[in-house]
């Protein structure tokens, strides 16, 4: 019974929870104005989420400063993709100046703990804490808003290339779940960082991005043009990064004690429960998809 309680919150985020976030993605009205808001609005939530994190090991500088700074990247970027003409359109006029916008906020975590800090015992923590709560939940999502202008051939294709990421990323996370409960009784315990993990899980979520990499190479043969072999390991590296980035936040949700990283999401837990893997696959799957199918 408490097995079906935990598969119906997952079916719902499936087939209601994906389709809707897709719907929105694939709106590309304004740049893609709905997404860019989005993105900085989980963006603040998930640094207030791992602040808390943090809060149980150290002493932080301000939870209203960091939120700040966190919104200071995320809407820098997004601004940066909404009006385009006014920060130029190709790259790396609008790369850098999200570049330097997050330099830009270590820096002034830096003065503050210089000019404003009570004292300096607890300095290394306070520095090391703010500045990875803006890498983890603001920088690496600016490559998600990045994606807002590709284009090929003159034409828009943001909207499928931002679909087939995360496509790659939902279908690894509910493979790896699916196969897990199915085949991963007896081959529990590989990683000590997250015990319930299996290896049933690890290729089920390998092969469910494969499979929404293949889908998409169908789907889109005008963008992901060329060798198959591109798109697949494409999607393995989504797999691995994807299954990283649950795993690192398992290993900050131990060291901190706590089971989710907060309880906003019926089923899931926290907003950052359901990012984590977005926030790790993001930088490489731009990266990737401009290598293999750019310019963009």
């Amino acid at each position: 019974m408490s097995s079906i309680k935990k598969i119906i919150p997952r079916l719902g985020i499936f087939f209601i929870g994906l389709p809707l976030l897709l719907s929105i993605i694939l709106l590309p009205w304004g740049n893609h104005l709905p997404m860019h808001l989005l993105i900085v609005l989980v963006s603040a939530l998930a640094a207030s989420e791992v602040y808390n994190m943090f809060l149980t090991k150290t002493k932080l500088q301000p939870r209203w400063f960091i939120i700040l700074l966190n919104l200071f990247i995320t809407v820098v970027a997004s601004l940066t993709k909404l009006f385009p003409f006014l920060f130029g359109r190709s790259f790396p006029v609008g790369e850098e100046i999200i570049s330097y916008t997050f330099i830009s906020a270590m820096l002034i975590i830096l003065m503050v703990e210089v000019f404003f800090a009570d004292s300096f015992e607890n300095s290394l923590g306070r520095i090391s804490a703010s500045i990875f709560i803006l890498l983890y939940t603001a920088y690496l999502i600016t490559f998600v808003s990045r994606m807002a202008t590709f284009s090929k051939g003159g034409k828009d294709v943001s909207s499928q290339i931002i679909a087939e990421f995360l496509l790659m990323v939902c279908f690894c996370d509910s493979f790896a779940w699916f196969f897990g409960v199915l085949f991963g009784k007896n081959n529990k315990g590989f990683v000590k960082a997250s015990p319930n993990k299996s290896v049933a899980g690890f290729l089920g979520g390998i092969a469910g991005s494969i499979g929404a990499g293949i889908l998409g190479y169908y789907l889109w043969p005008e963008i992901f043009a060329g060798s198959i072999g591109k798109i697949i390991f494409t999607g393995i590296i989504m797999a691995l990064t994807s299954i990283i980035g649950d795993l690192t936040e398992s290993v900050m949700k131990r060291s901190a004690g706590i089971k989710n990283s907060g309880n906003l999401i019926p089923g899931r837990g926290g907003v950052l429960d359901s990012m984590d893997s977005i926030l790790m696959s993001a930088p490489l799957y731009y990266m990737l998809i401009s290598i293999f199918y750019g310019p963009l």
